[in-house]
């Protein structure tokens, strides 16, 4: 039960993390759009990409504990 909790709260923290920033994600495509399209499209697909890869560690991480 303790660690069901422990994940809730994890994930909870994480959404919370990525959605602030996605909130925030049209300001900073057009800061960047204006220094660099590329610059834009790759803090775009980092965000995309790191939003899987954090919840890929984790998940990989209860797996090890669970062993």
């Amino acid at each position: 039960m303790k660690e069901n909790r422990q994940a809730a709260i994890a994930a909870a923290i994480i959404l919370v993390g990525f959605g602030l920033v996605a909130f925030l994600m049209p300001h900073i495509m057009l800061a960047l759009g204006d220094v660099s399209p590329f610059a834009a499209a790759a803090v775009a697909v980092l965000f995309v990409a790191g939003f899987f890869l954090v919840f890929w560690l984790r998940a990989r991480s209860q797996r090890r504990k669970g062993k």
